[in-house]
Order: structure tokens, then C-alpha cells, then sequence
């Protein structure tokens, strides 16, 4: 059986930890490209300009453009070759670390992220869109960032909705992985390189990786509510740093090289709804996690815990907190098929899956949550 694990080079994680980006930047060179958002940008303007003198670096600005798009990236790369940058850096969230990743190819890329909203900053794989926002296609990279830089005073000030939806990202990684490894499904880990393109065979997940996976859950368990408190009042304590490292590294190694499973494709099912989509990823993915629960049947027991969790954080628990008050037969029908494509992770479920099926997990789960949210009083 082939396995695979993979991850980036350096992971580092602290307060004020962007003051340190030019030490990094030197390992490969002096110049670094800057894909970033303005408004990311001068959120941590300072920090940046004193690490550029503190170790003799230069930013060259991008004028990012804020789509992932092949024109965008090919423009980048043009820029880089131009100005002679010796590494890429993505800076922001999600749209410029994508950018950058597909920029870099898998070579000399640093990846700082100012929000702890998802998993994405670890892996190898970035999302390409058209210039005008629609869905173009995945792409996969030989290797992992270099480095990963997490600037937890940043992540701190940044609303505190991002951190909550990371978590939601991040609860999902322990069931995903566990059915994963349950099916013997092949992982993110052993995917091929490039836009659709190299010769990476399929693996299977480590033990490695769902240990990590495990974590995760149990991290989220014990410090989220603190975390959530800490980023309100735009304070780093131990337990925001433990929930940072759960969204970011341990959801993003575990997700990767353990697995998605159903989760993750009732969320890309969820995203045919009009609406669902003033809603975040993570949030959607946490009703996700909850029909995926469902789905399999587990424990009253184990979904009660994963329903008080969301509660306690302000996760959604069912279809009208991520704006879906009324759905009809055929509506969950939609989402349910849309989950159930060939190509989409549900089918790393230990069970054969039929789009009836999770279409009745996805109204269960609604009415469980919904009715477990009321005997609990919560809003």
C-alpha cells in the first residue's frame, strides 16, 4: 500500500512574528514579491518596513489584482522575472496565498497569512479562478511552502468571525480524516503537480496524519471558547495560540495527507444556495460535519459534543444559520447530487453513497440541529 505525507519545510508561529520575515526572505535571496491585498498590506505596514531594514530586503509590490486567475498568475510571474525576485510571498487570505502559490510553483514561496479563517496556507494546492470570479480548476504543486509564517498579534486583531470559521474548517478535519482511513481512500498527499499535469501516483493516508487529525479536535474541544474570547478582546493568550495552530497547521496537515470525505462535498453542495453565499466556508463546513455525522450514524453522544461545541463558538447547526430558511424536496435533492459528483470526496466514505441519502442526512441534521439549538436556548 502507498502512502503519502507531506508539508511545508518550516512552520513558525508567534507575536509580532512578521518582524522576522526578512530573515527567511535572506535564505533565498534579497527580493521578495509581495502578493497581497492593499488593505493587508498596510495592516502590517510597519512590521514590514522594519523587517526590510533590519535585514537588508526589498519588497517588490505586485499590484495584486484580487483574483487567482492564469492571466493574474502569468502577470506575476512575468513581474518576478522582471524585477529579479528570489522568492514569492502570499500575504493575506485566501485569494493572495492561492495567487502566490501558483505564482512560486512549489519553489522558494513564504506564505503569511493575516487571518486563521481555513487550512489552506500549509498545503500544495491552490484554487484558480476566471478574472471575472467563476470556478476554473485546482492546481497541485511539487512541494509544500517553504515557509509558513503565522503573526499572532495580527491574527489577534483581526474579527473574530474569521477565527470561528477557521474552527468550523478545522472540525471537520478529524471525522474526514477518520472516515478516510476507514475507506482506505487516497489523500491530497499523493496528488499530481502542476494545472492537472505531472506523474504523483494516488496514496493513502499515514496514521501520521490522523493522529494529527485527532489533535486537532481535541485542541478545538479544549480551547476554543477561551480563543474566541482572547480574539474579542484582540488579546493572544495560549489558548488563541492553540486554536491558530489547529485551524492552520493541524487542520491543514490533517486535511491534506488524512483526508476529506463528506464534510467538505456537502459544503460544495451547500454553495447552489443563493443563500449560503454571505457565508464563510468554515461556517458552511461545520453544517457539513454535522450531516456528515448524520450520514454515517454515529453516537448521539459524539454528535451532541460536536453540536454544544458549534453552539458554544457561535457555529452554525443548522440550514437557517447559514441562511437557508425555507428549502424545498427538490432543492436538497440539488445539493445532494452536486455533493455526490464522481470526482467529490463523499465517496471516501467507509459506505456506498447515494444522493438520496445525503439529501435525508442534510434534512435531519437541519431538524437536529435546529431543535437541539432551541432546548438550549441558544439564539
Amino acid at each position: 500500500m502507498r502512502k503519502a505525507f507531506i508539508c511545508p519545510t518550516k512552520y513558525v508561529q508567534g507575536e509580532d512574528e512578521i518582524l522576522n520575515l526578512g530573515y527567511f526572505i535572506k535564505t533565498f535571496g534579497t527580493s521578495a514579491l509581495l502578493i497581497a491585498h492593499p488593505d493587508d498590506v498596510n495592516r502590517v505596514k510597519d512590521k514590514l518596513d522594519s523587517t526590510a531594514e533590519k535585514f537588508g530586503i526589498t519588497f517588490v509590490e505586485s499590484g495584486f489584482q484580487g483574483e487567482c486567475s492564469r492571466q493574474e498568475v502569468a502577470r506575476l510571474q512575468e513581474l518576478a522575472k522582471q524585477k529579479n525576485c528570489n522568492c514569492t510571498i502570499g500575504l493575506g487570505g485566501g485569494k493572495a496565498i492561492d495567487t502566490a502559490k501558483c505564482v512560486a510553483e512549489g519553489e522558494a514561496l513564504i506564505i503569511v497569512p493575516t487571518i486563521a479563517a481555513t487550512d489552506a496556507p500549509t498545503s500544495h494546492s491552490a484554487v484558480l479562478y476566471t478574472p471575472e470570479g467563476a470556478f476554473d480548476d485546482y492546481a497541485y504543486f511539487k512541494q509544500n511552502p517553504s515557509v509558513v509564517l503565522i503573526d499572532t498579534t495580527v491574527i489577534a486583531k483581526a474579527p473574530t468571525r474569521f477565527l470561528v470559521s477557521g474552527m468550523g474548517d478545522a472540525l471537520s478535519t478529524y471525522f474526514e480524516a477518520r472516515a478516510t482511513s476507514r475507506s482506505y481512500s487516497n489523500v491530497n498527499a499523493g496528488l499530481p503537480c502542476g494545472f492537472r499535469e505531472g506523474v504523483c501516483g494516488p496514496a493513502k493516508g499515514t496514521n501520521t496524519a490522523l493522529a494529527l487529525a485527532t489533535l486537532c479536535y481535541q485542541t478545538l474541544l479544549a480551547d476554543g471558547v477561551k480563543a474566541k474570547a482572547a480574539c474579542e478582546a484582540n488579546k493572544v493568550t495560549q489558548a488563541l495560540e492553540n486554536i491558530i495552530e489547529a485551524n492552520i497547521l493541524l487542520s491543514g496537515l490533517g486535511f491534506e495527507s488524512g483526508g476529506l470525505a463528506g464534510a467538505h462535498a456537502i459544503h460544495d453542495g451547500l454553495t447552489i444556495l443563493e443563500g449560503t453565499h454571505k457565508y464563510f466556508h468554515g461556517e458552511k463546513v461545520a453544517f457539513g460535519t454535522i450531516a456528515q455525522l448524520v450520514l454515517e450514524n454515529t453516537s448521539t453522544e459524539e454528535l451532541n459534543q460536536v453540536l454544544d461545541f458549534c453552539l458554544e463558538v457561535g457555529l452554525p447547526v443548522c440550514l437557517a444559520d447559514i441562511g437557508v430558511e425555507n428549502i424545498s424536496d427538490e432543492e436538497v435533492m440539488e445539493v445532494a447530487q452536486k455533493a455526490c459528483i464522481p470526482e467529490e470526496s463523499i465517496h471516501a466514505m467507509p459506505f456506498a453513497v447515494t444522493t438520496e441519502a445525503v439529501a435525508a442526512a442534510i434534512v435531519t441534521a437541519d431538524k437536529l440541529g435546529a431543535a437541539y439549538k432551541k432546548a438550549r436556548g441558544a439564539k
